[in-house]
């Protein structure tokens, strides 16, 4: 395994594992997570599943919370797709767009959930006005979203390329300096 490889990993699953200490509702480093997954594992089997384990492991610790999780973990995989449309060019303005894409998209998602009707105790009425209130009431924890999610895609996004800068192991562009030539 490379250096470059296990860094990555090693950032992943220390980011989900903050998921265990006290936050606020919804502000958590999943969509991040997914993010810089999808970006920096080239590998697009590995962009997948290491997000996606990182996210199992840590709600192993926290406990299952039911089948809506499902719907939790699709879109943590639109947002890891939206990650792998950033390898190319991991520009600032590019990871903020899809920092917001991705807590977007979890809005949407996680809150039409409500209107399953596997639900057992529903919250909202099956009809279009249950769809507004289920995303008026969302809205106070899409806030949450977006601040974490901008906050630990810095973290993650930035942290790496700083690292990057300075452990030359890590950057790809860059070729490792060899042996001999620091000798001579």
């Amino acid at each position: 395994m490379n250096k470059r490889f296990l860094t990555i990993v090693a950032l992943i699953f220390t980011a989900a594992l903050l998921r265990l200490l006290p936050h606020s509702p919804n502000f958590s480093p999943i969509g991040a997570i997914a993010l810089f997954g999808g970006a920096f594992l080239t590998n697009r089997f590995y962009s997948f599943i290491i997000p996606i384990a990182a996210l199992l492991v840590s709600d192993f610790l926290l406990g299952f919370y039911g089948w809506e999780m499902l719907i939790t973990y699709g879109s943590f995989t639109i947002s890891i797709l939206i990650g792998n449309l950033l390898r190319k060019n991991k520009s600032w303005e590019r990871v903020l767009f899809a920092s917001l894409s991705s807590s977007m998209v979890f809005f949407l998602i996680t809150n039409f959930v409500y209107l399953y009707p596997v639900s057992i105790a529903p919250m909202y009425t099956k009809d279009m006005a249950g769809v507004f209130n289920s995303y008026i009431a969302g809205l106070a924890f899409f806030q949450n979203t977006v601040v974490s999610d901008l906050f630990y895609s810095s973290v993650l996004f930035g942290g790496y390329y700083l690292l990057s800068i300075n452990v030359l192991a890590l950057n790809k562009n860059k070729p490792a300096l060899k042996a001999e030539k620091i000798i001579a």
